[in-house]
C-alpha cells in the first residue's frame, strides 16, 4: 500500500450522517454542521445545536480549531469528549 492510500484511510476512518437518511465518509476535521450531525445535536437535541457547541467550547468541554476564518473539530476530540461524557455518567465500563 503506498503513503497516499494510506494516509486516505486515515482521513475518512468513519461514517458521518448525511442528514437525509444516508451516510458519508467522515473528516478527520469537521466542520460546525458536520460536528451537529456527528453528535447528533441534529435529531431530538437542542433547539439551537451552534449555541450549544458554543457553549461546550467557551466552558472547555470541547476544543476546535480556527482554520482560516472557520472552527474545525478534529474526530478525535468529539469522541473524547463522549467519553469523557460516558464516564461522568457512569455509562462507560
Amino acid at each position: 500500500m503506498n503513503e497516499k492510500s494510506n494516509n486516505a484511510s486515515v482521513a475518512f476512518a468513519g461514517i458521518l450522517p448525511a442528514g437525509n437518511g444516508a451516510y458519508t465518509p467522515c473528516p478527520s476535521l469537521l466542520t460546525q454542521e458536520e460536528t451537529i450531525r456527528y453528535l447528533r445535536l441534529d435529531i431530538n437535541g437542542p433547539q439551537n445545536p451552534s449555541a450549544t457547541l458554543k457553549y461546550y467550547r467557551e466552558k472547555g468541554l470541547l476544543r476546535a480549531v480556527r482554520i482560516g476564518r472557520q472552527l474545525r473539530y478534529p474526530r478525535t476530540e468529539l469522541d473524547n469528549f463522549v467519553g469523557r461524557l460516558l464516564e461522568k455518567r457512569g455509562e462507560l465500563r
